[in-house]
């Protein structure tokens, strides 16, 4: 009897198989990369047209969107530099009149994180006019990532339009950001059939990782899955969706191993500094401490970098405070970071290095403050969780601890072990 109690325990912790190998495999083997074939070409087309025509700016845009499109397929940062350097020159030889060029290098900032760089070029685009639309939307993208939730709001109602796309995704996106998840989905779903109609497959493919992202933060890992293999099935190289089959093979099946080789075959193209972070989690989760370190280090060699800029400060503050002991560095970060964007996730990245570094009132002070009922992101909670802990407000950290246990995919097998210890 008591052999098949355990046996029955042991079933109904085994979570349900939700991937399949032969589903993906061939995405991993994939020797070729037609979409990055075909935007080197691109890039190679207009960068021969400005050597013959030097002063035709809208080349040096055109040669600037390639180079972005490379850094998204290959997370080079020399290249999204590159487009910068020419963004900056067909405005600045323009006098920063023309909207499109304006809201071409808006972008390319906020892939940088330079968001007041980025508010201010679209700023003087929406003076202008030309394209309004477009720029609103970018406004209201900027403003969310400055923690100005009030202007975020005003500048998605200019926009509304439910046949729109963009307006879609951005309603989606608010929506996650008030908490809102059964709203988020549903807006993105409305937004993949307006993409689907219009058979346009970058849409459909951006439509698709996203949905995958929302469907695990859902719990619907199965529905997770099948849009990530979507995704693949659109562009065999998108290492977006191939990451996110790596964390469902990780968080819910627990296959470390298989997760490593799929990140490990994501790698041997695409550069982001991030994987060498998920590539460390999952070595601790191992136990293969030597790999962790390994891994640890291939990041911060990489991030030094100067081009970086602020793109890792959320990282790197974490790092500082969890793995390096580092939480005087670790809240100068921080600071920075509330600097550029004071947002409640910049602030709780001083609150928790106050309270790694023993000063639990003064990161219960900055929380309650800043973060208390302002954000619903499950990495905060659990650092409010224990800052609530830590001042005798067990009721509270109680509470939060049911929230996050249901957020227990979504922050992995190592977070889940310290959520059970709240």
């Amino acid at each position: 009897m008591l052999i098949l109690l355990l046996l029955i325990a042991s079933c109904e912790e085994s979570p349900k198989k939700i991937t399949d190998v032969n589903d993906y495999n061939s995405y991993l083997q994939s020797d070729t990369n037609e979409m990055l074939q075909l935007t080197q070409e691109d890039y190679t087309f207009w960068e021969e047209k400005l050597e013959k025509e030097p002063q035709q700016f809208p080349y040096l845009v055109k040669a600037a969107t390639s180079q972005s499109e490379l850094f998204r397929q290959t997370g080079n940062i020399e290249a999204l530099i590159e487009a910068e350097k020419k963004l900056v020159k067909a405005n600045r030889e323009t006098n920063y009149t023309i909207p499109s060029y304006l809201r071409a290098l808006a972008r390319n900032y906020i892939s940088q994180h330079k968001f007041r760089e980025s508010l201010s070029l679209l700023k003087k685009a929406e003076m202008i006019g030309d394209g309004l639309n477009s720029t609103q939307k970018m406004l209201f993208d900027v403003y969310l990532e400055l923690g100005n939730v009030v202007e975020a709001e005003n500048y998605l109602n200019k926009i509304e339009n439910y046949k729109d796309f963009d307006f879609l995704i951005r309603l989606s996106k608010w929506s996650d950001h008030n908490g809102d998840l059964d709203k988020a989905i549903l807006y993105l779903k409305k937004a993949t059939e307006l993409a689907e109609s219009s058979k346009n497959k970058w849409l459909m493919q951006w439509s698709y990782t996203n949905l995958g992202d929302f469907y695990g933060h859902d719990g619907q890992i199965e529905a997770s899955y099948i849009n990530y293999l979507k995704a693949l099935k659109l562009n065999p190289n998108d290492a977006y969706a191939k990451k996110g089959i790596a964390w469902i093979v990780y968080s819910y099946e627990r296959n470390p191993e298989e997760a490593l080789r799929i990140l490990n075959s994501i790698t041997e193209q695409h550069k982001s500094p991030s994987y060498h972070l998920l590539k460390a989690e999952i070595a601790e989760y191992m136990h293969d401490y030597t790999a962790k370190k390994t891994y640890l280090d291939a990041y911060l060699a990489e991030v030094k970098k100067e081009h970086y800029g602020h793109m890792y400060n959320k990282h790197n503050a974490i790092l500082y405070t969890e793995e390096l002991n580092k939480t005087k560095e670790a809240a100068k970060i921080a600071l920075t970071e509330i600097k550029n964007r004071p947002t409640p996730q910049s602030y709780d990245l001083l609150a928790w290095a106050y309270y790694k570094y023993g000063d639990a009132k003064e990161a219960l002070e900055i929380m309650e403050v800043h973060v208390v009922d302002k954000t619903y992101y499950p990495e905060t909670l659990f650092h409010l969780a224990e800052i609530y802990k830590a001042n005798g407000k067990v009721k509270e950290a109680e509470v939060l601890k049911k929230e996050l246990l249901n957020s227990a995919f979504e922050l992995g097998p190592l977070m889940e072990k310290k959520i059970n210890n709240i």
